[in-house]
């Protein structure tokens, strides 16, 4: 018999839900790196510099990797022989760790959650409930895998039913690309095979615990079918040219996990789930001892990698900027920002369009024009901080807003992660509007940019209030033009075409 104190599992799960929050997977870290020092992409090597420095960044300060700080997802396995010491479900002790490390003081987490999804979307202020997984074994502890799940990456999970003569790897290559970039690539693809829909995603989910090891499967050589199909489908993603950030580049994928179930004769449900570069999970286990220990990493064991875009990059003020300056900005071209900026997400902009509807004056301090908005939910400040991390969100949640608010207010240029769609484009087109991209999954590099920050409207929304910012140097490239053109379409399109020559090439 083990005795298990309810005190082990909250304070294990606060810890360890803390160490993700600024500790990057040592062998994630490493694959980066690796495929930094390969890719060719000047746009894909310059996105991968900045996630590598901010992971460092973070380790060092112990801050958030990234802004959107996750929806907790976990998986127990629990010892049959395991007793209690305390009165608390097992669920209750999960929300309290999550609770007691999303409010820490000295590394406070964006509360994300929000109650009554399909009405009222209430935000719970703490970040529970979490998404609980257990299952009943033999034995005397219990086996923690923990993940906090960023949004963007896993907006963009996918899911079907295959017949069984269906290939699994056609399957992923042809969904890949309408992922678009939201997820932050280079990252991990999480793929569940067999048993029943559900089953299928609850397998995608729990590979993406696993550590990066393709290389060593690559080295060794394939055992068995699902090994064959992880080089396979990671071969051919990466021939897709996506690139990070879907910039284009060498490298979409860092690695391929699978793990599958039996399933019926006429099934084969297949689920893709990516990682994003902000990838945060532990694994510990629980026996009667304490709390669990998770050792922090040596800061040795991060690359040093220098970035500095100043020479070709051009410097612009936001305060003086004009209709007829942005008119000059080329496809992928490096900005550095300095200036005041607004900020506002999906409900912010749902309010703003709403009080322009009825006739009313937008909130004092909300003035657009000839402004840029920066699509942020930042993470809250502490110590000296004037804010914390406040990396992009996806961008293309705002699009059906975007030719509303660009016709009504004046603004000119719009901030946030991955690709616009069709619609986002041909409003910033017809507007003669711009669209600039920021690295997603550099959160805390981006903030350091950030001098002053004031709320100034919407206050009740918390992390999604809009904000006005006083930016530095902010580091951000030109992903749609005022003609419409974008970088998301034509870097992939380009780098696909060139990995084909240079294959066709070795294969003669």
């Amino acid at each position: 018999m083990t005795l298990i104190h309810n005190e082990h599992v909250i304070q294990s799960v606060a810890d360890a839900l803390q160490y993700i929050s600024y500790y990057h997977p040592l062998d994630f870290v490493k694959a980066v790196n690796e495929a930094y020092e390969r890719e060719e992409s000047e746009a894909a090597k310059d996105a991968m510099a900045q996630i590598l420095i901010n992971s460092r960044l973070c380790a060092e300060g112990k801050r958030p990797i990234c802004q959107d700080t996750g929806i907790v997802t976990i998986f127990l396995k629990v010892g049959m022989s395991v007793q209690w010491e305390g009165d608390m479900s097992l669920s209750e002790m999960v929300n309290e760790g999550v609770r007691r490390a999303y409010l820490l003081p000295d590394n406070v987490l964006r509360a994300s959650i929000l109650a009554d999804p399909a009405g009222s979307r209430t935000n719970t202020k703490d970040n529970t409930p979490a998404v609980i997984h257990m299952e009943l074994v033999p034995g005397g502890s219990i086996d923690v895998k923990l993940a906090a799940k960023g949004g963007g990456s896993e907006n963009k999970a996918k899911m079907a039913m295959l017949n069984p003569s269906d290939s699994i790897v056609d399957w992923v290559v042809k969904t890949l690309p309408t992922m678009g970039a939201g997820w932050c690539p280079p990252g991990m693809l999480g793929i569940g095979i067999g048993g029943t829909a559900e089953k299928a995603v609850l397998l995608a989910k729990e590979s993406l615990m696993a550590p990066v090891d393709i290389h060593e499967l690559r080295e060794r050589g394939p055992a068995n079918r699902v090994e064959e199909l992880r080089l396979e489908i990671m071969d051919r993603a990466n021939s897709l040219g996506i690139g990070a950030q879907g910039l284009g580049g060498l490298t979409t994928v860092l690695d391929v996990k699978i793990l599958d179930f039996p399933t019926h004769a006429a099934s084969l449900p297949v689920a893709m789930i990516p990682n994003c570069a902000a990838t945060r999970h532990a694994h510990f286990t629980l026996d009667g001892t304490g709390i669990a220990e998770l050792t922090p990493p040596s800061l040795d064991e991060w690359p040093q990698i220098t970035w500095d875009v100043g020479p070709r990059a051009r410097k612009v003020d936001l305060d003086s900027i004009t209709a007829e300056d942005i008119a000059q900005w080329q496809p992928g071209e490096t900005l550095l920002l300095s200036g005041a900026m607004l900020t506002g997400r999906d409900v912010a902009h749902k309010r703003l369009l709403a009080m322009l509807e009825r006739g009313e004056e937008l909130p004092e301090g909300v003035d657009f024009t000839n402004k840029f908005i920066y699509y942020v939910g930042p993470v809250d400040a502490v110590r000296d901080e004037v804010i914390g991390p406040a990396g992009p969100t996806t961008a293309t949640r705002m699009d059906k807003f975007t030719d509303e608010l660009l016709e009504k207010t004046g603004l000119i240029g719009m901030i946030g992660k991955a690709e616009r769609g069709q619609a986002g484009i041909d409003a910033i087109k017809k507007h003669k509007a711009v669209y600039l991209m920021a690295v997603g999954g550099a959160a805390y590099l981006v903030s350091k940019a950030i001098r002053k920050s004031r709320i100034v409207a919407f206050e009740d929304l918390g992390m999604e209030a809009i904000h006005e910012f006083e930016v530095d140097e902010m580091p951000v490239t030109v992903a749609v033009d005022v003609n419409g053109t974008s970088v998301h379409r034509t870097g992939p399109a380009i780098w696909k075409k060139k990995i084909a020559e240079e294959h066709a090439l070795e294969v003669t």
